[in-house]
């Protein structure tokens, strides 16, 4: 089983020669926002659910299916690029000024303001962004890959989670 800490694989013979790689400690995977499709390489911080045994989320122990908090930065400075928004409302009175000082060509600022056409965002994925961490589903199976890849939770399956973690924290509140 795959530990939360700095990046440790190993590589392991498979049937047929096959060379498969280990991940006996990982610390960040490449993880891929569905509804804008994108997806960046960021830094897994915990464990927070996993619906097998709560024993893995204890030890924080990475694996499929497993949720996990991830770093939001790389993600919000992608959507800061993309669309001249900023969803850290804890940064948005400094950028405000930074921002209008910014030079564009003309080109720029039709093709962000053309993006910023569609743009909508869940509220319950941009309530993430505050504190910084999203919450992710690992999809690869890092102990047989080597990897711990995933996507951001969103839409019903984040609802689902959410309340599943809120209930969790009121039974250690008792």
């Amino acid at each position: 089983m795959t530990k939360l800490g700095a990046k440790r694989v190993r590589s392991v013979r498979g049937r047929g020669n096959n060379e498969k790689h280990r991940a006996l400690r990982i610390d960040g995977g490449n993880f891929s926002w569905g509804s804008e499709a994108v997806a960046r390489k960021t830094r897994i911080l915990d464990v927070v659910y996993n619906a097998t045994n709560n024993e893995l989320v204890r030890t924080k122990i990475v694996v499929k299916n497993c949720i996990v908090s991830i770093d939001a930065n790389p993600f919000r400075n992608w959507y800061l690029k993309h669309y001249d928004v900023e969803l850290n409302k804890k940064k948005v009175e400094e950028s405000d000024k930074a921002r209008t000082e910014t030079k564009r060509s003309r080109h720029v600022a039709a093709h962000i303001k053309r993006n910023a056409a569609g743009r909508v965002i869940d509220a319950k994925v941009a309530e993430q962004f505050n504190s910084g961490r999203l919450l992710a589903a690992i999809s690869s199976r890092p102990g047989q890959s080597g990897r711990a890849d995933g996507y951001v939770l969103e839409g019903a399956e984040l609802a689902f989670y959410q309340k599943k973690l809120e209930r969790k924290r009121g039974k250690g509140a008792k």
